[in-house]
Order: C-alpha cells, then structure tokens, then sequence
C-alpha cells in the first residue's frame, strides 16, 4: 500500500484533506490517489454516492471539484450522462 506521507499537511488527524492543493502540482494527483483508495473496486456509485464518499474524507465543501478532478485525472470513470461512476485501476 502507497504512503501518503507526502500530503499529510493536507490532511487532519482524521485523514481528511483539509485544503486542495494550490497548483495542479505532484500534490494534487496524490490527494487524488489518495481519495481513489476509498472507493471499492468494481463497485457503481451515483454522482450523490461519489458526493457523499467525498465528503467524508474532505472538509472544504467542494466534493463536485474533487469529483471532476478524479474524472479528470482518470482515476474515476462516469457514463456519459453522469449516473453512473466507478474507480478506475
């Protein structure tokens, strides 16, 4: 399993990111990396599942921004019409 060492001023005692990183920078693909690991493999999620997943392991109130940069980075697929989402591998 991957540390995540590297991002830990973005997460609180939790393992929540508290902040989105600045720059779309090395940080930002890994605290998308690292919010890929809480999602199950081979498993569909609606957009207000992927929402709420997010949301637990987040704090700034932004999960449709994570959510697009996880379909953005790959690391989530969606349908064409966003009802369904998955975890890439």
């Amino acid at each position: 399993m991957r540390s995540f060492t590297e991002i830990s001023t973005y997460l609180d005692a939790e393992g929540r990111v508290t902040v989105w990183p600045s720059k779309r920078d090395r940080n930002g693909i890994v605290v998308l990396e690292y919010l890929a690991t809480k999602f199950a493999v081979n498993q569909i999620y609606t957009e207000k599942e992927v929402n709420e997943r997010l949301n637990e392991y987040h704090t700034f109130a932004d999960p449709a921004l994570l959510r697009r940069e996880m379909v953005g980075m790959g690391f989530l697929s969606r349908t064409r019409d966003c009802s369904a989402y998955w975890l890439n591998l």
